[in-house]
């Protein structure tokens, strides 16, 4: 049952992350993969604070747990995409975008991971 939860999960993560980067696409254009990266710090963000408060708290049963880490924030976030867009942007020869986008994903996802955990750190006090 634990698998079914977490393929659905997965399945509105991905449907997530589809419409976020159509619509930042559609805002800002695709010279700059915005939505993969908005995925990436907002999953970051999430992640760490779902497992905080999972791990110290009895508020997140096991299989909510593994459904909306593993299956929604799985789904939701993309590293493939994120590799897949750094080539791009080398073999397309603006090795300078690549990484300003490389360091605004690693640093930016520690970043977003940090607030995650200090906000549910906050939230439940442990």
């Amino acid at each position: 049952m634990t698998t079914l939860w977490v393929g659905l999960g997965g399945a509105l993560g991905s449907i997530a992350r589809y419409h976020v980067a159509q619509w930042t696409a559609a805002r800002h254009g695709t010279s700059f993969p915005w939505g993969t990266l908005a995925v990436n710090l907002v999953g970051s963000l999430l992640l760490v604070a779902l497992m905080h408060v999972a791990l110290r708290t009895e508020a997140v049963p096991p299989t909510v747990r593994v459904a909306l880490s593993s299956g929604v924030l799985g789904g939701f976030t993309t590293y493939s995409s994120f590799n897949h867009e750094t080539l791009a942007m080398l073999q397309a020869g603006v090795p300078g975008k690549a990484v300003a986008y490389v360091l605004a994903t690693v640093l930016g996802c520690l970043a977003f991971g940090a607030l995650g955990w200090l906000g549910a750190r906050a939230a439940v006090g442990a």
